[in-house]
């Protein structure tokens, strides 16, 4: 089992599907790596010419497919969304590039099916099942994953709170992705990340996103 490569980043290529595939050299060996696609533009922006990518590698009847993460504890999030039923390869991939890694765990935990459902080919049942099969898998392993300290509160708004937050946004005419973009960043706040008051989140939110 390959736990990760380093190496020179030769390619980015897009394919159909919203799918990115590295072509990562390594010791003079090219390794095709399909990755999530914001970690591809994160790399485009950046101009990265080398980069380490945590890997798992799935063996099918007609191929051998290596999939590559920024971080060990995306690689493991990965591990335990394809051990779901109902739940393969590229949804896991999806799930993880529609909310990132945090977010996503969160969403877990909390129960947020309508959170998970934005993803792409996620219906709510599937939410659901995820939900269930990994809540309480996950809420242990994101404090030993390193995503949160001991005694910690959930990092982003909770389940009963949120859809309030989204929809106000949304009536005050942004998008989701500038929705989920402040709410990733202003979840930083310790404070505010234990305040169940969701006008506080709406006014944190439209300060970070007049900026």
């Amino acid at each position: 089992m390959i736990n990760y490569l380093r190496g020179n980043v030769v390619r980015l290529i897009k394919n159909t599907g919203n799918r990115v595939t590295l072509i990562l050299e390594v010791n003079q060996i090219g390794y095709e790596i399909q990755i999530p696609s914001r970690l591809g533009r994160q790399w485009e922006e950046d101009n990265t010419e080398s980069a380490q990518v945590f890997t798992d590698q799935q063996i099918r009847d007609d191929a051998i497919v290596l999939y590559g993460f920024e971080s060990a504890a995306e690689r493991d999030l990965f591990r335990k969304l394809i051990a779901v039923n109902g739940v393969g390869s590229q949804m896991a991939i999806a799930l993880i590039d529609t909310l990132g890694l945090r977010e996503l765990v969160e969403g877990i935990v909390n129960e947020n099916t309508q959170l998970l459902s934005k993803t792409p080919g996620v219906g709510k049942k599937t939410a659901e099942r995820i939900a269930l099969e990994l809540k309480t898998k996950l809420a242990q392993w994101r404090t030993e994953a390193g995503l949160v300290s001991q005694g910690d509160e959930s990092i982003v708004p909770k389940a009963e709170i949120r859809e309030d937050i989204e929809m106000t946004l949304l009536a005050l005419g942004y998008s989701e992705t500038e929705i989920q973009q402040a709410l990733s960043v202003i979840s930083q706040d310790s404070l505010l990340a234990k305040n169940p008051n969701p006008e506080e989140w709406i006014r944190s939110a439209i300060a970070w996103l007049s900026q």
